[in-house]
């Protein structure tokens, strides 16, 4: 049943209600009428006309409704009936639309399997036509490896051939050499004996016994091959050194050539000159309370002496006492000088000198043009700025030493950016000396192993003073780039009483050799001339000599570059004519 069908259904049901509910309340008022009949018979019967008339006027209505309610549910099954009508419309023309596209469907279906027969013919046809190419390749193959597995047997059989007709012959030279093995042993047993009663007849002769002659023989060859070796040791060394020094020279020189850098000296000693002399009062304060506050807070000693206009700042720390003479300047320059201003003043002036650090640690890595460092390294190299090492400042020195270690790698062909790189850094430990225990050299290492430079980087950092072996090309051009920074003229200032000695260790080593007549240093101790007596040392003991006192050298003395030891031997012959 369709909805409007069950609408229908209902609608008669409720219908039926009201007209039972309708009879009901008829049929009680007619057994009220009938009970009060004896009692009011008259105001009943109007009471019953009225209720019957109301039941009557009820039952109008209730068949009212149920008209309605027929004639609504007629509307409704025609409307159904038209709805059934347009359903079954619909279900045709679909049905017919249907129809049409499975008809279409089966004809684009043979269409498909028709080109697809096709296609399949096709590529079947070219599998073939491969199939057949590839079988008459494979054939001509298998022949062609027949043909070369008959040419191989063919061989085979001619070098058994070879090997038979090669075993007789061995077998004749094998009978040949037992016979001649025969006659050598004899032969040798003949010249035992003769060997023998010639060295009895030797000995009896010359009146020793062969041990001792023995040992005669062997100290003669043993002095002419000390000799013959010290000419062949001379020759192969001069003709290293020609070739080496040369080539070696020739990159030094064109390194050094190429680098033009500034060279400053530096002390523990900082001035600041004064606008007049009544400022050193100010700096003192009153009963001294602004230097004693100075001093405190900076670290810094303050000199105030009878030089006019001028005062000396002294510490050993060389960023401490640049912040402390930026201090000081900016309290002049203010006029307020008190120790609550000081300690103002003082950390502003520390935060300048560490941009002052970055600064210097950036424009060094520009110059240099090495990229990528850790920002601690590149705090570190900052502080070198106000670092000094025999007068030479560190930060310049690191520029310098790469730009001379990156002209070598680049004519020896090296890898220039890890050169320069290893060279620039190789002091980077002088900045934590006073921080950390231990040599320059292996904590600089330790610092750029922790952040993460490379390994031969950090080889070249801790070998460049030999506290390890350089290993390395990277670290053996560290060193000589080091050597030819520190060593140029200028480079760097050493004391005088360390400078005396050094000369005077060198003269003692040279004069303590025999053979040496005179000593004498040359060249701010670069240089060293030996001469010696003619009669005691000939040209092969000047070579060997020139060796041992450079060698000595090198092993007790600490010096920047190298030292030439020249050793002159010189005979004169005077006679008179009377």
């Amino acid at each position: 049943m369709t909805a409007l069908d069950w609408v229908l259904v209902v609608a008669i049901v409720v219908l039926a209600a009201f007209v039972v509910a309708g009879l009901l309340l008829g049929s009680r008022a007619l057994k009220q009428i009938q009970s009060g009949r004896d009692e009011r018979r008259g105001q009943a019967e109007d009471d019953a006309n009225a209720r019957v008339e109301v039941a009557k006027a009820r039952i109008e209505d209730a068949n009212a409704k149920a008209a309605s309610v027929r004639a609504e549910a007629a509307a409704a099954k025609a409307e159904a009936a038209a709805a059934r009508a347009e359903a079954r419309r619909v279900l045709e023309s679909a049905h017919e639309e249907a129809d049409t596209i499975l008809e279409h469907a089966h004809r684009q279906a043979e269409s498909d399997a028709e080109q697809l027969r096709t296609a399949a013919r096709r590529s079947g046809e070219r599998e073939t036509a491969l199939i057949n190419a590839t079988a008459k390749e494979q054939a001509a193959e298998v022949e062609r490896r027949a043909a070369r597995i008959d040419e191989r047997e063919r061989l085979h059989a001619e070098e058994v051939e070879r090997l038979v007709e090669r075993e007789r012959r061995l077998a004749t030279v094998d009978g040949e050499l037992a016979s001649r093995e025969s006659a050598l042993a004899g032969r040798e047993a003949e010249m035992a004996a003769a060997e023998e009663s010639r060295r009895k007849e030797l000995e009896r002769v010359a009146g020793l016994t062969a041990e001792t002659a023995r040992l005669e023989l062997i100290d003669s060859i043993e002095g002419q091959a000390k000799r013959e070796a010290a000419l062949l040791v001379r020759d192969i060394e001069n003709d290293a050194r020609s070739t080496a020094d040369t080539r070696a020279r020739h990159i030094v020189v064109d390194a050094i050539q190429r680098i033009a850098s500034e060279q400053t000296a530096e002390s523990v000693v900082s001035v600041l000159h004064l606008p007049s002399d009544e400022m050193k009062g100010r700096i003192i304060g009153r009963e001294g309370r602004n230097i004693r506050a100075f001093e405190s807070t900076t670290g810094v000693n303050l000199i105030i002496d009878d030089t006019p206009e001028a005062v000396l700042l002294s510490c050993f720390d060389p960023v401490r006492r640049e912040v402390g003479r930026l201090t000081l300047e900016k309290l002049v320059l203010d006029g307020r000088i008190h120790p609550h201003r000081i300690e103002e003043v003082f950390e502003s002036a520390k935060n300048e000198v560490d941009r002052l650090c970055d600064r210097a640690a950036e424009e060094a890595l520009v110059d240099v043009g090495i990229t990528n460092v850790h920002p601690e390294i590149a705090k570190k190299l900052g502080r070198l700025r106000y670092r000094t090492s025999y007068g030479q400042n560190v930060l310049k020195h690191l520029v310098e030493t790469a730009h001379i270690a990156g002209i070598m790698a680049a004519e020896l062909r090296l890898d220039v950016a890890t050169v320069k790189r290893s060279a620039f850094l190789h002091d980077i430990g002088k900045a934590l000396t006073h921080e950390v225990e231990g040599s320059h050299a292996l904590i600089g290492a330790d610092m750029a192993r922790k952040y993460g430079e490379s390994d031969d980087v950090v080889h070249a950092i801790e070998a460049h003073h030999n506290e390890v072996p350089p290993q390395t090309v990277e670290a053996v051009l560290t060193q000589a780039a080091d050597a030819c920074s520190g060593g140029r003229p200028g480079a760097r200032r050493e004391s005088l009483e360390a400078y005396v000695k050094r000369l005077e260790r060198i003269e003692e080593i040279a004069g303590g050799k025999s053979g040496v007549d005179k000593v004498f240093a040359m060249q701010a101790g670069r240089e060293i001339r030996v001469m010696v007596r003619p009669d005691d040392i000939d040209d092969i003991g000047a070579a060997v000599l020139a060796r041992d006192v450079a060698k000595q050298i090198e092993e007790e003395l600490t010096y920047p570059g190298q030292i030439r030891v020249t050793v002159v031997r010189e005979s004169r012959v005077t006679e008179l004519a009377r």
